[in-house]
């Protein structure tokens, strides 16, 4: 490599799948964990976040700053359909920027060429 930063239009970047079953109130590592995605976002990295469990809560209101950092670095943000009606959290109930997602969008992430998964 050259020095510069790879960016997710070069065919050879890598994806991340980042799966997040805490709440952001969970502790620290919660948080930590999302700006991770951040990082590898503004280094040029496709990302994609997908909020499982109780990590749904994290996205639940209209304001949540973890959300807002995702979404200004260009993060994709998914939220499980399932742990999101579990827990009686509708689209109408969740960031603006987040879609609803099942698990079929989780295995044709992860067996995509090159994208790397991780599950906190």
């Amino acid at each position: 490599m050259d020095g510069q930063p790879v960016r997710a239009a070069d065919t050879a970047a890598p994806s991340y799948f980042l799966i997040e079953s805490k709440g952001n109130w969970a502790g620290p590592g919660a948080g930590t964990f999302l700006l991770d995605a951040v990082a590898l976002a503004e280094v040029g990295h496709r990302v994609r976040v997908y909020l499982v469990e109780d990590g749904v809560l994290s996205a639940a209101g209209r304001d949540v700053p973890e959300v807002e950092r995702l979404a200004g670095a260009g993060v994709e943000i998914l939220v499980d359909d399932f742990s999101a009606a579990q827990r009686a959290l509708d689209a109408g109930r969740l960031s603006p920027h987040v879609k609803l997602a099942g698990m079929g969008t989780v295995a044709a992430a992860l067996a995509e060429d090159g994208c790397t998964g991780v599950w906190h």
